[in-house]
């Protein structure tokens, strides 16, 4: 079973993304904040997937992502976010994103995109 990080400070947004992988068969864990995404990242927390906000307090998704990268290499991290400016968007690209998803996004379409990102899932 393939699973899937959730980083958002929107417990709403967390519990509709979260609901529409589990049904899709995948594990979720999920992180209200980048600090405890990275607290979880740095104990050992291996995903295969790591989905987050930009717009999080303590610690943003930018920040988040450029942490990540260090300790998780190869694994792909997905922006969500209402932002559509081509300037973050290239910002968190630079960082180590995979690709963008532009809030709100559609169960169906998160699925469908979850499964070309992520290799046998």
């Amino acid at each position: 079973m393939k699973s899937i990080f959730l980083v958002d400070d929107s417990s709403t947004m967390l519990m509709s993304l979260k609901s529409t992988l589990e049904i899709s068969g995948f594990k979720v864990d999920t992180a209200g904040d980048g600090e405890q995404a990275l607290a979880k990242i740095q104990a050992g927390l291996k995903p295969d997937l790591i989905i987050t906000d930009i717009n999080m307090p303590k610690m943003d998704g930018l920040l988040l992502i450029k942490e990540a990268r260090k300790i998780l290499r190869f694994t792909p991290i997905l922006a969500l976010t209402t932002e559509s400016q081509a300037a973050k968007r290239d910002e968190a690209k630079k960082l180590g994103a995979s690709g963008w998803l532009i809030k709100p996004v559609v169960g169906s379409e998160l699925v469908r995109i979850v499964k070309q990102v992520v290799p046998g899932a």
